[in-house]
């Protein structure tokens, strides 16, 4: 189930509370009229999935959890997030058999952050859940820093809600890499997951991958290298679920070149938008497969601060069904903001894609990862940023849009404000986002669209150590905080049939 059924059924529980029961009446004699515009009503309960954040000995991991104020929302609710091994049903504990530990975090109000944090290699995996006015746009971060070995650097990633499809495109069985898929089951059944991975001459032959029991409650990283006994370099990991739903996000680490979290691709589509490539990256690598049965031929595209390019050498991608494909695009932000723009030649073929993009040069690179993601929308939110370490990339591919800004209070102090910016067609800007006055602690920053084009966003968080340029990015897609609940007309002549 995805994110967006998820909203359904919590705007059909809204829609059971305002409505209540119609009363019974003689249906009119005049013609029924089309039902009205649907309204926007704040869904009432958000789950969201963190992976366990590390085996590192030496890591500390922080959590960020945030809810924007939303109108119409009832004035009571909850939200915490708890070990996925100590969750069930009657919130006593697995199998309602174990006491639950104090949760890592409790929110205590939104439009105000609350944090909380672990450290070492047996961090567990968290469920989290927000009910009532917690619920609508409700937003969780989980960041990681690692200050040597596999992997070191800053891991950053959104907690995301169970799905039953995943395409992960970016990962890798590289001798120097050491890649996990980490699927957390939230529900009381057990989940069975496949693991299907595709390289550049077509899917790698595997069984080890088949079948995956996930228990209830409970949290399962993969190795993709136990799955084959192939070493690729780049590969495109599809996580499809025969029962149940899961979590799933895939945990990318380098020997040499630090490491990140590699969030699931947007659903697959014929255009496509990376958006945030920092303007310092010194390598852009994409990755890129066609998930129907015809191959795919991409124009490519940058966004840039003074409008769209086409990168020299780089000016369209074939991609062959079922076969990833991988490019190198280099420096290709010259020092400028950018964001990549994919859009298929003639006929539109499903894609998925992802960019790799590496900070520094020789012992100290660090990467990240930005997979292709859906547009900010009505509102997105990113949470855990800080006043030096944060950069908001904003893009409007096809026209000028104008989007409001928000940076929450702290989460130990200061006080919300609003930018409003205009981001022209074609353009990427790293916008001068606010950053709350009298800030204390970590603090939100919330995109809502208020006018023009579809805009797509990231945020970067970079912390430098000992000379490593640590940073990860997060995509802001639309937190679906809202779901359309149409107004239905009284129509009781089917009880006389």
């Amino acid at each position: 189930m995805n994110r967006t059924t998820l909203s359904l059924l919590a705007g059909t529980a809204a829609l059971a509370a305002v409505t209540g029961f119609a009363e019974l009446s003689q249906p009119a004699t005049t013609p029924a009229h089309a039902a009205e515009t649907a309204a926007q009503l704040p869904v009432e309960r958000t789950t969201l999935l963190c992976p366990a954040p590390s085996l590192s000995d030496i890591a500390d991991t922080s959590y960020t959890s945030f809810t924007p104020v939303t109108k119409g929302t009832t004035s009571d609710g909850k939200a915490g997030l708890q070990a996925a091994t100590e969750q069930s049903a009657d919130g006593t504990g697995s199998g309602g058999k174990k006491k639950a530990a104090k949760p890592v975090l409790t929110p205590k109000a939104p439009g105000t952050p609350a944090t909380g944090d672990t450290s070492g290699a047996d961090g567990p995996a968290y469920v989290g859940t927000a009910e009532g006015k917690y619920a609508p746009g409700w937003t969780v971060q989980e960041t990681t820093e690692v200050a040597a070995g596999t992997g070191r650097g800053l891991q950053g990633v959104s907690c995301t809600a169970a799905d039953t499809d995943f395409w992960f495109p970016g990962a890798s069985t590289a001798a120097s890499r050491t890649d996990y898929v980490h699927l957390t089951n939230p529900d009381d059944g057990a989940a069975v997951v496949d693991i299907e991975l595709y390289g550049k001459d077509g899917q790698l032959k595997s069984t080890v991958g088949e079948g995956i029991t996930v228990q209830p409650h409970a949290s399962e990283p993969v190795l993709l290298s136990t799955l084959t006994d192939e070493r690729q370099t780049d590969l495109t990991v599809h996580v499809s679920v025969r029962s149940g739903r899961v979590g799933a996000s895939v945990q990318a680490l380098d020997d040499k070149t630090g490491g990140d979290w590699l969030a699931a691709s947007a659903d697959p589509a014929g255009s496509l938008v990376l958006p945030g490539i920092p303007k310092d990256a010194t390598d852009v690598r994409l990755i890129a497969f066609t998930t129907g049965d015809s191959d795919a031929d991409l124009k490519v595209r940058l966004a840039s601060p003074d409008g769209t390019i086409t990168p020299a050498g780089n000016e369209t991608l074939h991609v062959k069904s079922g076969m990833t494909t991988a490019t190198d695009l280099g420096d290709v932000t010259r020092g400028e903001a950018g964001s990549l723009i994919l859009t298929p030649t003639d006929q539109s073929v499903p894609v998925v894609a992802a960019l790799r993009v590496t900070r520094g040069k020789g012992a100290n690179q660090e990467t990240a990862y930005i997979p292709a993601t859906a547009p900010v929308g009505t509102r997105a939110t990113s949470a855990d940023n800080s006043g030096k370490g944060t950069t908001l990339s904003l893009t409007a591919p096809t026209a000028t849009a104008q989007v409001k800004v928000t940076a929450s209070a702290g989460s130990g102090g200061g006080t919300a404000v609003s930018k409003t910016f205009t981001i022209k067609s074609g353009t990427t800007q790293n916008v001068d986002a606010p950053v709350p006055s009298g800030l204390k602690g970590t603090y939100a920053l919330t995109v809502e669209t208020v006018s023009g084009g579809p805009v797509y966003g990231a945020r970067t968080l970079a912390a430098t150590e000992d000379g490593v340029p640590g940073f990860t990015i997060q995509t802001l897609p639309d937190d679906r905080g809202t779901v359309a609940v149409p107004e239905a007309d009284q129509d009781v002549s089917v009880l006389q049939k």
